[in-house]
């Protein structure tokens, strides 16, 4: 099938499309689009960048179009920006509708949210976090919309069904229709076998995975390098990686493994003269927004992040990666090194390797079958001569503002209210569940 309208999209929707260039359908979107409108339940495996959101978001629009009510779907995400992005694909393709949709993530005022959810938009795009301290701590006035949705969809689903966000999934489950009553899409860039086991459990899931998407994993235009480094001047290497020609005036992304390491780098680099914005956890919401913009709109060069941004994320003409740290899971890596090279377009990948991380380069060579080579441009002597004081002065002093303005003090202070949280709602839970004594009983009857 070669257009939208033959897939059996509604007119509203291709007229929408066309309105934004998107005339053809993917090979996701072509498999599940026919199969998600018939009723079906679907499971779509693809690569990032492949159109996702669109083979989810247009048959829920096409059957919310047909019966509006309330709160119509619930598309769970990993991540704020993520939830943000496909925020922004819904409200695009629905707008000739006045669709209404609300993003629901954390770092965001939860009087204000809890609200904006009672108002019961259409579609409700969130964190699974955030989503869960509402169902917790909000009322029933606030959650009795999602009682009654005809569409859940976990995006990203391998990370959802991951151990990280078993209880925050448990708790919004318990709140949703059954899963007779529903339809549930889970998309996915790595269709792991937690994801796959969940057809054995369900006769009418629908399963589309591209062939073979291991042997495509990278593509044939990204160049893989590797630095091998002490782990005590990994911040000067970075500079003189940042410095070579090849690189000195590219869009790029460096990935860490943890926020302290971002935000340090963010400062360092700063004082060392280059264009960059950050991305983690740590930060406010407003600012993780500002500085995706920032970094889509060239004011800034580089970007630092965590693995919030290794999936997902649509950020166009990235032209190389550095993974600074080596994640510990291979497919980690392979979602890291895939925000560049994207639709036939060239790129670089450079991993900083410490005399520690061997074990973590062979398993990541052994899962994209192939061999990182050595990235030849790089002269101790210059390192020597021309980096190695200037990035230790800034990297001190990055360090020293961040112990005087207590940085990670909130994550802390998040970390206590949260187990807080859960203590006082176990004690409830406990209040609630405790068996009637004899004397409680008699003491009832006899009122009664």
């Amino acid at each position: 099938m070669s257009t939208f309208h033959e897939l059996g999209v509604a007119d509203w929707l291709c007229e929408s499309l066309n309105s934004m260039k998107i005339h053809k359908p993917t090979s996701i979107q072509a498999a599940c689009i026919p199969e998600v409108l018939k009723g079906k339940d679907c499971i779509g495996g693809a690569k990032t960048g492949s159109g996702k959101t669109i083979a989810f978001g247009l048959p829920m629009l096409h059957k919310w179009s047909e019966d509006p009510f309330g709160v119509y779907g619930l598309v769970l995400t990993p991540t704020r920006e993520l939830a943000l992005q496909i925020a922004e694909q819904f409200s695009a393709v629905g707008s000739s509708m006045n669709i209404r949709v609300k993003v629901i993530v954390g770092g965001e005022d939860m009087i204000e949210q809890a609200l904006a959810i009672q108002k019961k938009p259409h579609f409700i795009i969130a964190t699974p976090g955030r989503l869960a301290d509402h169902i917790l701590n909000s009322g029933e006035d606030t959650i009795n919309g999602l009682r009654r949705i005809k569409f859940l969809v976990l995006d990203e689903a391998d990370r959802l069904l991951s151990n990280s966000f078993g209880k925050d999934l448990d708790r919004i489950f318990n709140v949703l229709p059954d899963s007779k009553k529903r339809q549930t899409l889970l998309f996915t860039a790595t269709v792991t076998d937690a994801v796959r086991s969940l057809k054995d459990k369900n006769d009418k899931v629908f399963v589309h995975e591209i062939e073979s998407v291991d042997k495509f994993i990278i593509p044939s235009t990204l160049s893989l390098y590797y630095i091998f480094v002490p782990s005590y001047v990994k911040e000067a290497y970075l500079n003189e990686v940042l410095n070579l020609d090849i690189y000195k005036d590219k869009v790029g992304i460096i990935f860490v493994n943890r926020t302290k390491t971002a935000e340090m780098l963010r400062r360092m680099l700063r004082k060392l003269e280059f264009r960059v914005t950050s991305l983690h956890s740590e930060m406010p919401q407003t600012e993780r927004v500002n500085s995706i913009q920032r970094f889509k709109a060239n004011a800034a060069k580089i970007l630092i992040a965590t693995d919030v941004a290794s999936r997902g994320l649509d950020i166009p003409n990235v032209e190389f990666v550095i993974n600074f740290d080596i994640p510990a899971d291979p497919d980690d890596f392979v979602h890291r090194v895939g925000r560049t090279a994207r639709a036939g377009k060239k790129g670089d990948s450079i991993t900083v390797v410490g005399e520690k991380d061997i074990e973590r380069v062979l398993a990541i060579e052994e899962r994209i079958n192939d061999k990182l080579k050595l990235l030849e441009d790089i002269s101790d002597n210059k390192l020597i001569k021309d980096s190695l004081k200037s990035t230790s002065d800034a990297k001190r002093e990055s360090l020293i503002e961040m112990e005087n303005e207590n940085f990670g003090e909130r994550r802390q202070i998040n970390k206590r209210k949260h187990i807080e949280r859960e203590n006082e709602n176990s004690k409830v839970m406990k209040k609630r569940n405790k068996p009637k004594t004899l004397k409680s009983v008699k003491h009832k009857s006899t009122s009664s």
